[in-house]
């Protein structure tokens, strides 16, 4: 399965890292474009986050093929002009889903010619880990080592993650 991540889960930097290592777990392929990670590199250099050029080399290391080719984006139509750069960017990379928390910006009427849908965040780590849950939760606690319960639940949670959270939270 290929699926463009959108900056808006490129950052902040908890969401990237589950979902980059989900994807390193081999759940998925990611997809990038040069204006995605452009657009990360801008917004977190305005956030003081540093180390994002180390982790987008890493992520191109990693996936070689990760990064797409821009493709045509002033054919297409979405309500924001300034997200055509990222559905260019998922039918020129072969993607199935577009991963991003702007759903409004991605509406299934205009991405369905495309052969595409626009995925929260929380909802796709939900099916992976309804479809098999140890990869997940095995990412889940690298990252959030030793918490459980209602303080795993409050940390997903404030990842944007409500429903994984209620899900782990046993």
């Amino acid at each position: 399965m290929r699926v463009l991540i959108d900056t808006c889960v490129l950052y902040p930097p908890l969401l990237r890292n589950l979902v980059l290592g989900l994807a390193a777990r081999g759940l998925f392929t990611p997809l990038w474009s040069q204006a995605i990670a452009a657009e990360w590199l801008h917004l977190a250099g305005q956030r003081g986050e540093t180390g994002v050029a180390d982790s987008l080399a890493r992520m191109r290391a990693r996936w070689p093929d990760g990064c797409t080719a821009p493709g045509e984006p002033e054919l297409l139509d979405l309500p924001d002009p300034g997200d055509r750069h990222v559905l260019a960017a998922a039918i020129v990379g072969g993607a199935g889903q577009i991963l991003t928390a702007n759903l409004a910006d991605f509406p299934p009427r205009m991405l369905a010619p495309h052969g595409l849908r626009a995925v929260a965040p929380d909802d796709f780590i939900m099916a992976l880990w309804l479809a098999g849950r140890g990869p997940v939760e095995q990412e889940v606690a690298a990252l959030w080592p030793g918490l459980a319960g209602r303080d795993l639940r409050r940390a997903l949670k404030k990842a944007g993650l409500p429903r994984l959270g209620k899900a782990l939270e046993h």
